[in-house]
């Protein structure tokens, strides 16, 4: 288990540390509340219909797996535990027929799903509170990003295995309709 209070911040700003602990806290508190909410994302968005090769339980697993050990994953896990997790993700979704596309786009939902929450908690009272937001911001983001990289090269491992080395033109046109932002 790792220390949550280890989270280095400027001098003077410990209490800004304290808020983005106490955010991750609540995530993880909420965490049937906000993977619903991710859920619901998925299913109603055409940019993440190829999801519904996944069953929903197992969608739902994942989502919790990541949101009740947020704080693990933000501040504790070593890269190397995000890197076996996400290329493994990659190489699941991939032979589950869901699009790198798609994939990308559901991690991206579910990042906006947890900021939508933190949004409505109403935490924004002055500067404290926003350095804290925006500490948790940049972790996220951090995570994020790596966690769609990491399933990127899980679909490049899974494709390499399959020996298509390049996607037919047809199918990267249709894929790229989900590209556009709406």
């Amino acid at each position: 288990m790792c220390s949550l209070g280890s989270m280095s911040c400027p001098q003077g700003m410990q209490g800004g540390e304290m808020l983005t602990v106490r955010l991750v806290h609540l995530i993880e508190a909420h965490c049937d509340e906000i993977a619903d909410g991710v859920l619901k994302k998925f299913q109603a968005s055409s940019r993440t219909s190829d999801l519904r090769n996944v069953a929903p339980q197992e969608l739902r697993q994942r989502t919790l797996e990541i949101l009740r050990h947020l704080s693990e994953w933000l501040l504790c896990k070593p890269e190397g535990e995000i890197e076996r997790r996400y290329r493994g993700m990659g190489r699941v979704r991939a032979a589950q027929n869901v699009s790198l596309v798609d994939f990308c786009w559901s991690m991206i939902f579910t990042k906006e799903q947890i900021w939508g929450f933190i949004q409505q908690q109403g935490y924004l009272q002055g500067p404290l509170e926003i350095y804290g937001e925006m500490e948790l911001l940049r972790l996220l983001d951090q995570f994020f990003e790596r966690a769609i990289c990491y399933g990127a090269e899980g679909y490049e491992a899974a494709r390499d295995q399959a020996g298509d080395r390049v996607a037919p033109p047809a199918e990267i046109a249709g894929r790229a309709k989900h590209c556009v932002p709406s």
